[in-house]
């Protein structure tokens, strides 16, 4: 049964992202981000092409559990969330990292630690303000959990606020907190750098390195720090109609395009219902038949529709990349407001999804 709209996902070039991050900082051990379903290229599978990574970083236990009952023994850290007693101990169990961020976290983590071990990850508040200790309520947590015989292992880490200012004064405040915070802990248990940072700061690239956008081919740095990074996902569609209209004619609802010229529209069978962005621009480019072409018209939940009058030989049946290898999905968030991070998590459960190698 053919689906109108499908999205390929190059596990070889997860491979060579990996491999890429991993000599930026060989001396560091990697944490994988895979969380919201590997950033919506597919948990498991995404898993298993990024297996040479050290660990793997998910957001809710539901996700942890399902790589462990896939057959991943990778390390496995279970960023912060709600866990009740319960669900901490079934971490133990299922031997999953824990990160303390409050002081709800640190009471239920050291009380569950006594009869069920745990490997804690303390998180400190540098100044994003979103999840993490202060830093005088992290020192207290430092010492309280060091002094537990059933926190195994413990982490210090912390998660920066800038995503491209990488030389602020805010970073700089950021940065000197949390050296301060981990003054003293062994350098092999500590966690700082993101993608960006382990981009932008070669100091801060620690034990533990998180990549997250990298893993799936973009470089929130590119223009100050290029990477040979390759596209993971490529979101595509099928011409599913093509018409003529006149000049004045209007595309679309609330007729936000009007042609200017005899023009020639094609139906792609994609829309916000798939997950493409709703508030794309008019001009948003679209690759078809070797060329960017132009869409038109308002995205409707189940298509869109782009201007192919200067694009010979489109036909219902050809296919076009909303984006990909050819078409960076950084250049389509940019025309609808919104990061690459939210296109691919946004792929909708319709959309057939495919696995190259």
């Amino acid at each position: 049964m053919q689906n109108t709209a499908s999205a390929l996902i190059d596990l070889s070039a997860l491979r060579h992202n990996l491999d890429v991050i991993r000599r930026l900082c060989p001396e560091s051990r990697i944490m994988a981000m895979v969380k919201a379903d590997a950033y919506g290229h597919g948990v498991v599978p995404a898993a298993r092409a990024l297996s040479a990574a050290d660990g793997f970083a998910v957001a809710r236990l539901k996700e942890a559990l399902e790589l462990r009952e896939a057959g991943f023994s990778h390390r496995l850290l279970l960023l912060g969330t709600l866990l009740d007693h319960a669900e901490l101990g079934l971490c133990s169990a299922a031997d999953i990292d824990v990160t303390v961020h409050d002081a709800g976290s640190l009471g239920a983590i050291a009380a569950t630690a006594v009869a069920s071990p745990l490997r804690a990850w303390l998180k400190l508040d540098c100044g994003m303000h979103r999840l993490g200790l202060d830093p005088d309520s992290f020192r207290h947590a430092r010492r309280q959990l060091a002094a537990l015989p059933g926190v195994t292992e413990l982490v210090l880490m912390t998660h920066f606020s800038a995503t491209h200012e990488m030389e602020s004064p805010v970073m700089a405040r950021q940065i000197a907190r949390f050296n301060a915070a981990i003054e003293g802990h062994p350098p092999a248990q500590v966690s700082a750098a993101n993608s960006a940072m382990l981009i932008a700061h070669p100091d801060l690239r620690l034990g533990w390195v998180r990549p997250g956008i990298t893993l799936y081919g973009e470089n929130p740095l590119a223009i100050q720090h290029p990477l040979p990074l390759r596209p993971a996902m490529s979101l595509r569609a099928i011409v599913i109609a093509v018409r003529d209209i006149e000049p004045g004619e209007s595309v679309g609802y609330d007729g936000c395009w009007t042609a200017v010229r005899p023009s020639r529209i094609a139906t792609l069978g994609v829309g916000y219902g798939d997950g493409y962005p709703r508030h794309a621009a008019n001009g948003t480019p679209v690759w078809i038949r070797g060329q960017r072409v132009p869409l038109v018209g308002r995205v409707s939940m189940d298509s869109i529709t782009i201007d192919v009058t200067d694009c010979a030989g489109v036909a219902v049946g050809g296919e076009a990349t909303l984006w990909g290898p050819e078409l960076p999905a950084a250049v389509i968030a940019e025309w609808a407001r919104t990061a690459s991070y939210e296109l691919f998590t946004g792929v909708g459960r319709r959309v057939t999804r495919a696995y190259a190698d």
